[in-house]
């Protein structure tokens, strides 16, 4: 745990109040970049909250990152409109450029995390893709490689 100073400042904004575990968790996450097992123990220790309720809640949901997180998101979307589009061409077009083999999501130097989502509400410019919070749609497999060429 690098960040133990702010974590515990963070505890004290929350400390005792009902219904705050989840707000706890992302603040704690976006200053660590994830929820290591070492910090839940932490926080069930300091907060008096249960460890399995805390990695219940932080195993429960999608917005919750258990290993360390690439410096940029790539979100495929996997939503009807791109599914149809060919959207698993996409997927695979960025593992192979990032190199990613099978149940990888993160390239080793931890410069990419791959994401594939429900639907990010772009369906008119399927297949689509976000890095961060920049949008590329219309896509094709060979355009990957230029695209990811912008965040090396």
């Amino acid at each position: 745990m690098k960040n133990k100073k702010a974590i515990d400042e963070i505890i004290g904004k929350y400390i005792g109040r009902k219904g705050s575990l989840i707000p706890l968790l992302q603040e704690v996450q976006t200053i660590e970049g994830y929820l290591a097992k070492d910090t839940m123990r932490y926080l069930s220790e300091k907060t008096d909250i249960n460890i399995a309720q805390i990695y219940g809640v932080a195993t429960f949901y999608t917005m919750f990152h258990l290993q360390p997180q690439g410096k940029h998101i790539i979100r495929v979307c996997k939503g009807t409109a791109c599914h149809v589009s060919d959207a698993n061409s996409i997927l695979k077009a960025v593992q192979n450029n990032l190199k990613l083999t099978d149940g990888e999501d993160t390239t080793t130097d931890k410069l990419f995390t791959v994401m594939e989502v429900a639907c990010l509400g772009c369906c008119s410019l399927a297949p689509v893709i976000m890095i961060n919070d920049n949008t590329y749609g219309k896509l094709t497999p060979e355009a990957i490689e230029e695209i990811v060429k912008k965040y090396n």
